[in-house]
């Protein structure tokens, strides 16, 4: 059946196109994704059947005025393949969804189909987003996890044989994404969430984690990591260090920070599509690498590990509430009712999976006269789960409208936002809003 504003409310059609939009079978294609966001918001404006194919060319595929349906069949090619595509989708990953969307042949409109998921077995392949209509304790978490891999991170030690080397080709891979994310500039909620970025004439840069390693020297690319220390004056004085040179009998060290992580790479890439422009260029660096100076010059997202960047946070004008540690993140200020930490779950072999807690912090800047926004978490997967909601148009509608709920038909200029992102094999599946903090 069609689905009845009645029975299904804009928010849950924007989080059901939302699951779509970042499913395997439309992620690639940012023809389609275009295509899908625009007949999306038309059904939820209500002008669906006011579409012509003219209309769908011009406004939803970005084709030129001169388009004519009568010699040319892109617009008619792109929805059988929009068709075809969704069909694939509710085979697959929205095997269990509870809302079909669908697009009958000879129509440019949408249907919407609730659907009894009983019989449909859970498939956590796709990043699904949740929001609480309040601000609820944190979700249960995962059970213990053991490993060997997981006891010595908690330890904070690290070993490794190889560094990750970026080649263009990931950049080139994903560079219909970032156009995408890009075309959605004009979305309202989007404009919303990124008004202090845009609002005023400051460079932009986005800031990059780039940890700190111990290199054996007479073993070229052997590295040792301890994630509580990103001083080298730290490093060189590690009873571990010592210890592990001393085993070696290799006492030669030096620093490098010649290493970043997918997460980093692919959140710096969605927010390069989202900020930069030819009017206003981004610049990325290194978080080593910037100074006091440019947090006050400029407006700085920074993405990575939370330990690198909070001791920097804690010394701008307003306090963070919401602090993250090598295990989870902790509230100073808990309301009655709600847990004062919220512990990370996670194992690293034979794949990296669990439950990640992941913090997007906005504050001003040392002298209030610029913004910085900060997405953390101890595994990649955490904060480029928070990057992934913070670009996503459908995810920015409905963190939009509950954020104004709670503080009375507004953003805040200034907050922390709790995520718990769900992945496996480095990749987030679910990511759920666990709460929202208004600073002053």
């Amino acid at each position: 059946m069609v689905l009845e504003e009645k029975v299904a409310t804009p928010d849950q059609l924007q989080e059901q196109a939302a699951r779509i939009l970042h499913s395997e079978q439309f992620r690639s294609s940012e023809v389609l994704r275009r295509l899908l966001s625009f007949l999306m918001e038309k059904a939820v404006a209500g002008e669906a059947d006011n579409l012509k194919e003219y209309i769908v060319a011009i406004d939803g595929l970005g084709k030129s005025p001169s388009y004519d349906p009568q010699h040319n069949s892109a617009v008619r090619i792109q929805m059988g393949r929009l068709r075809q595509r969704l069909g694939e989708y509710y085979r697959a990953a929205g095997q269990d969804d509870p809302i079909l969307i669908d697009l009958p042949k000879g129509r440019f409109r949408l249907t919407f189909e609730q659907r009894s998921i009983a019989n449909f077995p859970h498939t956590e392949t796709t990043p699904r987003f949740s929001i609480p209509s309040t601000q609820p304790p944190a979700p249960a978490l995962l059970p213990p996890l053991q490993s060997t891999g997981r006891d010595l991170r908690r330890r904070g030690v690290y070993l490794l044989a190889a560094v990750l080397v970026l080649a263009s080709g990931y950049a080139l891979g994903h560079y219909e994404g970032a156009r995408q994310i890009s075309g959605a500039r004009q979305n309202t909620a989007l404009e919303a969430l990124w008004a202090p970025f845009q609002a005023n004439k400051l460079p932009r840069i986005v800031s990059i984690e780039d940890p700190l390693f111990a290199e054996i020297r007479s073993n070229p690319g052997v590295y040792f990591r301890d994630r509580s220390m990103n001083e080298w004056s730290d490093m060189t004085t590690s009873p571990t260090l010592r210890g592990l040179t001393s085993a070696l009998k290799q006492p030669d060290i030096r620093p490098s920070r010649y290493y970043t992580a997918f997460g980093e790479a692919e959140s710096s890439f969605l927010l390069g599509g989202l900020l930069g422009n030819h009017d206003h260029p981004i610049s990325v660096i290194r978080t080593s690498q910037i100074s006091w100076q440019q947090l006050a010059d400029n407006n700085v997202v920074f993405v990575g590990v939370q330990n690198l960047f909070f001791n920097q946070l804690r010394n701008l004008p307003i306090a963070p509430q919401l602090v993250p540690e090598l295990n989870g993140v902790r509230d100073e200020r808990p309301p009655p009712g709600q847990p004062s930490f919220y512990a990370d779950e996670y194992i690293t072999a034979p794949s990296e999976q669990g439950k990640i807690y992941a913090l997007v912090t906005h504050l001003p800047g040392p002298n209030g006269k610029n913004d910085i926004e900060s997405f953390t978490s101890n595994r990649s997967a955490g904060y480029l789960g928070a990057v992934q909601s913070f670009t996503d148009p459908q995810f920015a509608r409905l963190l939009e409208s509950k954020m104004k709920v709670a503080t009375g038909g507004r953003i805040p200029q200034f907050y922390q936002v709790l995520f718990q992102v769900s992945y496996r094999d480095s990749v987030p599946t679910e990511i759920k809003l666990v709460l929202w903090r208004e600073m002053h």
